[in-house]
């Protein structure tokens, strides 16, 4: 049995390499298996097909990434809205540094969005939907959600967060505005841009606007009404 999980992750460490230096398309499983040192009928074994393996791959991504969330909420000495700036930063390092995992999540919401949509999921290849690991999916894939949630409702607890918030509404939120804030980097980083700002500043800006909300800091402000004489 710990000769076969070995192999397993073998595959999948080379699936995770080689998706990373030539891409998905362009990656056959028989590069994987060469890759691994064992015979494609035998990678075949452990996984029916390629989109079984980026499943895997995924459900690995997701365990990872809950990891993330779960080192923030075990941070002793801080509040909810430091930990959701703490998860904030965690967030776009994971998306640097394991970008093959960072896009195999983003992409399993794309599917499950369709999924969730019978007149959609007919789109779905159905070997992803034959896929074990994507059915394992299904029942994990909200669990770095619920441990954000969790941020947000120690922030209401402590004081640090306004409290008239739905810590479920404002999770959310916080998530789209960072996968938001990941996929824009490439248009505010591109260096014949017309915005003048840079990575940097905009990544404050981000985290300042984030806090800014949910303080309830952000007010709007009528303009002042100046008195005039016609005489």
């Amino acid at each position: 049995m710990a000769g076969e999980k070995n192999k397993e992750k073998l595959i999948l460490d080379s699936a995770v390499a080689l998706f990373t230096s030539k891409g998905y398309q362009a990656t056959r499983m028989e590069d994987i298996s060469k890759r691994v040192g064992i015979s494609k009928g035998l990678t075949y074994f452990y996984y029916k097909n390629k989109e079984d393996l980026f499943m895997a791959l995924t459900k690995k991504a997701f365990d990872q990434f809950k990891e993330e969330f779960r080192e923030v909420l075990r941070s002793k000495g801080k509040n909810g809205m430091e930990m959701l700036t703490d998860l904030v930063g965690k967030v776009i390092n994971f998306s640097k540094e394991h970008p093959v995992f960072y896009h195999a999540i983003l992409n399993f919401l794309d599917v499950l969005k369709k999924y969730n949509d019978q007149s959609l999921r007919k789109e779905i290849d159905p070997m992803i939907l034959d896929s074990i690991h994507f059915h394992k999916l299904l029942e994990i894939h909200h669990e770095p959600i619920k441990l954000g949630i969790q941020m947000v409702s120690q922030g209401i607890k402590d004081g640090s967060i306004r409290p008239e918030l739905q810590p479920e509404v404002a999770f959310y939120t916080i998530w789209s505005m960072i996968i938001g804030f990941e996929k824009m980097s490439g248009p505010i980083g591109f260096e014949g841009k017309d915005t003048k700002i840079s990575t940097e500043a905009w990544q404050l800006g981000f985290i300042k606007l984030m806090q800014d909300m949910l303080r309830g800091t952000i007010q709007a402000s009528r303009p002042a009404i100046v008195q005039t004489s016609l005489f």
